[in-house]
Order: C-alpha cells, then structure tokens, then sequence
C-alpha cells in the first residue's frame, strides 16, 4: 500500500473515528440491552462482547481485491466491515433473540442478515452475520455509519478460531484431509450446540415444575 499524504492521512484518520465512535454506540446499546435483559429475566443472553476497527492495512487490502482505488472515500463507500463486533453467546436460540432484540431497536437499522447458522458455510462455519446502520452525533452534524455483527455461540467461536489459525499457517490452502477434519469438527460442535440447549431446556422444565 503506497504512503498516504499527509492530507490523506487527516482523511483516514476521520474514517477510523467515525467507525469507532460507531463502535461505541453500539457497545454501549449492546450493555444496556444485556443488563436490561438480566434484570428482567434473570439470565444472560450474551456471555462476551469483542470489538475491533479494521486496520489501515486490512481496509487496503480489502479495497485492491475489489479493485478500487485505496482512498477513505472508497473505503467508506465500500468497505462496510471497518467496524465489527463479535457477540458470543451460550446457545444457539440465543443468537435469534438478540438478533430481535436489535431489530427491535429504533436507532438501528439492519441492512442485511447473512444467517450462517441455519445454513452454514461449505466448510462448516456457523454465524449469523449482521450489517447495521447506526446515527452517530458529532458537534456539527450526523453521520450514519455501518458496523458488522456477528453473533455465534461459544463452541461456535472455538471452532471458527481454530479453524482460522490452521488456514493461516497453511496459508489458505489447507489439504483436503485436513478441511474434512475441519467440516466433521463442525459437525460435532453443532452436535454439542444441540446437547447442550437440550440440557438447558431440561433444566428450565424442571425449575418450573419445582415452582409449581
């Protein structure tokens, strides 16, 4: 990537504060959500919250393989996972019911859903993938800006982990024993995703009966 101006520079540094102060929005209505969630019900529907603002570098490369010019305006335009949080969560109805709990926001506007989960990648990736669109106030003036959310349960997040380092130790070209091995781990995570509401489940019914 070739060195920025120093006019350039400003330009990027302007992006990179707008989709933090994105980040900020969102986390803090995230929180809120979760306490507000706790309080009510007595239960956690998130058990971890991660954060990040892509790279400069990450934001270049993501601008050459679309073939664009590596320029803020582009990267603005273009590039609308420059903000992203990821949400862990203990069981995959979990996943859903935030995925409602923010589109029930009015502050928030979803601009699409890639539901990996219901129909997970070839390779065995589950995730449910949210691109929002957030108002951010800022002394002058109002800025919609977008943030990707992605929403996975805790194995889920084990198995996506892992799966990343091993591709990129093998630079992406894992061999094909090794990504069946990968695809058959998928399928015992969503296996354990299973079991374990299934356990939940029994565990609820027979709190409920003890109420009685």
């Amino acid at each position: 990537m070739q060195q920025p101006t120093v006019g350039e520079l400003e330009n990027w540094r302007n992006v990179m504060l707008l989709h933090r102060f994105a980040l900020e929005e969102v986390n803090t209505k995230l929180k809120i959500l979760n306490e507000e969630f706790q309080f009510i019900h007595d239960y956690n529907p998130m058990e971890h919250l991660k954060s990040r603002v892509k790279s400069l570098e990450s934001i270049g490369a993501k601008l050459e393989k679309k073939n664009l010019d590596i320029t803020p305006e582009n990267a603005l335009k273009h590039v609308h996972d420059i903000a992203g949080i990821r949400i862990t969560c203990s069981f995959v109805s979990d996943i859903f019911r935030i995925h409602e709990m923010l589109a029930g926001q009015n502050d928030i506007t979803i601009l699409r859903v890639k539901d990996y989960v219901t129909n997970p990648k070839p390779n065995g990736y589950r995730s449910l993938h949210l691109l929002c669109e957030v108002p951010i106030f800022l002394t002058n003036r109002s800025e919609k800006m977008t943030v990707e959310i992605q929403i996975r349960t805790v194995a889920m997040d084990f198995w996506a982990s892992l799966e990343h380092k091993i591709y990129y130790k093998y630079q992406q070209e894992a061999p094909e024993e090794l990504v069946k091995e990968l695809q058959d781990a998928a399928r015992i995570i969503t296996h354990l995703d299973e079991k374990m509401k299934n356990l939940n489940d029994q565990i609820d019914q027979y709190k409920k009966e003890k109420e009685k």
